[in-house]
């Protein structure tokens, strides 16, 4: 349904059936990356997505996560992939720097290829604050996963 009149506009859609999503997570701060990857998997799971069309590959931390997004972009054998991390603050300026080499390298690589990418790579100020948001990021994550498929997939159509 469209908001305007004789104006095409895409639908929302979170039907995972059929898609293939590939998850990396890293294994840096992993009880909330553990809990950001369990809410994803139940999300991509509630959305239809089938547990043999899921993949899990794990790397130690967050810089690592985007060179094993770009391979398995390029692999064509995901319709999206989904980042998930902790960067936690520390007493050094580090934080910064994963924090924004991460990112801007996961969106180079969903530019590159062509292949949407969800960032749930937390970035916090301490333990507290990611442990209240892994779960709710990584639901998020699914469904941002699954509805960017669906579009990349309603647009090339």
């Amino acid at each position: 349904m469209s908001r305007f009149e004789n104006v095409f506009e895409y639908d929302n859609n979170l039907n995972g059936t059929g898609l293939r999503i590939g998850l990396v997570m890293s294994r840096f701060n992993l009880p909330v990356c553990e809990g950001l990857l369990s809410a994803s998997v139940a999300e991509l799971k509630r959305l239809g997505v089938a547990d043999s069309d899921m993949t899990i590959a794990n790397v130690p931390g967050a810089l690592e996560i985007p060179l094993v997004l770009q391979t398995m972009a390029q692999s064509g054998a995901f319709d999206a992939l989904i980042a998930l991390g902790a960067v936690i603050r520390g007493e050094t300026y580090h934080f910064e720097v994963v924090s924004n080499d991460s990112c801007r390298a996961i969106m180079d690589v969903q530019l590159d290829t062509g292949i949407p990418i969800a960032n749930g790579i937390l970035t916090c100020e301490t333990d507290e604050q990611a442990e209240v948001r892994m779960q709710p990021k990584g639901a998020d994550c699914a469904q941002a996963a699954v509805e960017m498929a669906n579009l990349q997939k309603a647009l090339t159509q």
